[in-house]
Formats: structure tokens, sequence, C-alpha cells
């Protein structure tokens, strides 16, 4: 338990931080999920219309520092390639 009154501050910030990062992990992971399903199923027009906002997605959770850069990096570049493929 925090001693002082800075550090239960400090433990009611991080609290809130955590919840907010949790949503951006999982909007991130769902954007992913949703594109492979879209590129399983093979609906081109559903894939060129939510490309976009999966990179948006993806680059609000790298901004924020939820996710890394370049890992953000990596799975855009994992799916545009299976997209042109």
């Amino acid at each position: 338990m925090p001693n002082t009154a800075s550090a239960i501050r400090r433990v009611r910030r991080v609290i809130k931080q955590t919840a907010v990062n949790r949503l951006r992990k999982s909007k991130y992971r769902a954007a992913v999920k949703k594109m492979d399903d879209l590129i399983k199923k093979g609906e081109k027009e559903n894939i060129k219309k939510n490309f976009s906002s999966f990179q948006s997605i993806l680059m609000k959770a790298t901004k924020s520092g939820t996710i890394n850069k370049k890992t953000a990096s990596r799975k855009i570049s994992k799916i545009s390639k299976k997209i042109s493929s």
C-alpha cells in the first residue's frame, strides 16, 4: 500500500491508465482479427474499406504507447502483403 499522498494519487492514475491501455489493446487485437477474417473470406470490397480504419487503430495505439511502433508497422505490412497476394 502507498504511504504518501503522492503515491496514492499515482496509484489512482495508474489504474485509470491501465484501463485505457486495455481498451486500446483490445481494439487493436479485434482489428487484426477482423482483417484476417475478411482476408480468409476473400471479401475484396470490405477489405479495401476497412484497411484504412485498421491502420488508424494501430497508429493510435502506437501514438499512445500502448504498442510498439515496429509492432504496428509489422502488422500493417503483414496484412497488406496478404491483401496484395
